[in-house]
């Protein structure tokens, strides 16, 4: 009697080198909310997402468990300095927001028909980004001084790393991330997050 053969399952592909290093450094470190599972049960990177671009890099041979310093390339300021606090945090991606929305006004071209004095029958810029743009302007004002105002729009509106902004400025990091918190929690006190201090 012949010998019954069993369906082989389907092997799951290999992951790629550089991709089952970066999964298995995030889980380890914690973040791993940039992951998904495929349909083998394996988790991955989610494709085409700023959060999958980034590369995380360990010292000590590439393991964290033994003391490895973990840096994060091309990481949101807002995400990557963890030291600030969840107002600080939240008053920043709302200043930012603010920031977005001002400046990516729906401007449309006029048609040659419409007016031109002033009325705003199908044309001008979007009440939205005009509201934006107000309380952008509110926002900045809460700031203070000029300092504060300037590290806060460098790190928190074009997400420059505090790195940079220190050498460009010539100040330590430690000065850059200390304005920077006073800034934020600045913008929480603004924003109704906090109570004044």
């Amino acid at each position: 009697m012949p010998k019954k053969t069993k369906a082989a399952k389907p092997q799951a592909p290999k992951l790629p080198k550089g991709e089952a290093e970066q999964v298995r450094i995030r889980r380890e470190v914690g973040h791993d909310f940039a992951l998904r599972e495929d349909a083998f049960g394996r988790k991955r990177l989610t494709s085409g997402t700023a959060e999958a671009r980034r590369v995380y890099e360990v010292s000590n041979n590439g393991h964290t468990s033994t003391g490895g310093i973990v840096r994060v390339r091309n990481v949101d300021p807002l995400l990557g300095i963890t030291s600030l606090s969840h107002q600080q945090r939240e008053a920043g991606l709302r200043y930012r927001e603010h920031f977005r929305c001002s400046q990516q006004a729906d401007i449309k071209p006029m048609r040659w028909t419409e007016r031109v004095d002033g009325g705003r029958a199908g044309g001008g810029i979007a009440d939205s980004a005009l509201n934006a743009g107000r309380a952008h302007a509110a926002a900045t004002r809460a700031l203070g001084h000029w300092d504060v105002a300037a590290i806060v729009q460098k790190v928190v509106c074009l997400e420059q790393p505090v790195k940079t902004v220190a050498e460009q400025d010539g100040d330590g990091r430690d000065v850059v991330t200390k304005l920077l918190k006073v800034g934020l929690d600045l913008l929480a006190v603004h924003y109704g997050m906090m109570m004044g201090r």
